[in-house]
């Protein structure tokens, strides 16, 4: 296997540990020295979104909403048509769950360049429990006319990630889990919004996944290598706008496809993948991800085994759609 753009050793016990939003706080403290015209603005969770950083090196440019979401993205309307460049952070939950409408109407419609910032995504946010699961937000978020949509893999991607969002000119999402997760990539692994990156090479199947799942993903793949199958890895970071140049060159080169996400099956990376492929070239594809049912209380880990959303779960599925390419009988160049 050919390792591009991330660690070499993948286990748990060999990589560093931080949350994403660790890095979300130094970039967008970073950001606000570079950009004049960034301002912040949080719904009571400062510290927990980890915009404290930002908030403390620029207190004149930083606004405390509190526990009013709409009331957030509609601020960060109003200062982005006074040429300002808003980051607004809260809980997933909360914002896009609760704010949704106000992002559609005041941000995406009049092409706002707002930076929403949602944070602890996904069933490893663990005790809290359904209600703060934030599953469905890349389906929400994705369907969204102007909007762009990022997951980031760790720390230093999300790091970046800010970075570029800070110098883009449309309306963005950036979805952040709580727990601290392998960080996976190295200081010099590029970040382009728009761009997937290619992290290991295969011939036999295509593993792609979209935020902490890409480190599954790697996990997946050295299982499947010591089964005797090289599998490509694929990180998507940029949920929306889709790479369809590189997914595609993969797809076709493979013939066979599984996707993984910490997020409802339904209108997320896998369903983007699957309309891509469905398009322009149709081959057999599972995909890994919440189906259709809420979150639990639970420790991070646990969940996620349980409901399949780990390195095994992925690898079983490697196996199913390299047996349904097999019976078809399909040769793919």
């Amino acid at each position: 296997m050919s390792n591009i753009a991330a660690h070499k050793d993948v286990g748990r016990d060999k990589l560093a540990l931080e949350p994403l939003r660790a890095g979300f706080g130094r970039g967008l403290e970073r950001a606000g020295h570079i950009y004049p015209n960034i301002v912040a603005a949080c719904a009571d969770l400062t510290e927990s979104t980890q915009m404290h950083l930002f908030k403390e090196s620029f207190p004149e440019r930083f606004i405390e909403i509190g526990i009013a979401e709409q009331n957030l993205v509609t601020v960060g309307a109003g200062l982005a048509a006074a040429g300002k460049v808003p980051f607004v952070s809260s809980y997933a939950a909360f914002s896009p769950g609760r704010n949704w409408e106000q992002i559609r109407t005041t941000i995406c419609l009049n092409d706002r360049p707002v930076k929403i910032i949602g944070s602890h995504a996904g069933v490893s946010v663990g005790p809290d429990g359904a209600t703060h699961q934030m599953l469905e937000d890349l389906a929400l978020m994705r369907v969204l006319p102007n909007m762009v949509v990022i997951a980031p893999a760790d720390s230093l991607e999300a790091e970046k990630a800010t970075l570029a969002m800070a110098d883009d000119p449309r309306p963005n999402y950036m979805r952040l889990a709580r727990e601290a997760t392998p960080i996976i990539t190295l200081p010099e692994t590029p970040f382009h919004i728009g761009e997937a990156l290619l992290l290991e090479s295969g011939s036999d199947v295509t593993l792609i996944a979209t935020g902490t799942m890409t480190y599954h993903a790697l996990m997946a793949a050295e299982m499947l290598y010591k089964d005797g199958i090289e599998a490509e890895v694929i990180h998507v970071a940029t949920v929306k706008p889709l790479d369809s140049e590189v997914l595609l060159k993969s797809i076709r080169k493979t013939g066979a496809v599984v996707t993984a996400e910490e997020g409802q099956i339904i209108g997320g990376l896998g369903s983007a993948v699957a309309e891509l492929a469905a398009e322009n070239f149709p081959v057999p594809m599972q995909r890994i991800g919440m189906r259709d049912r809420f979150g639990e209380s639970g420790e991070p880990n646990q969940l996620l085994k349980h409901f399949g959303l780990d390195a095994t779960h992925i690898r079983m599925s490697a196996h199913a759609v390299l047996s349904a390419k097999e019976r078809e009988g399909k040769k793919y160049i």
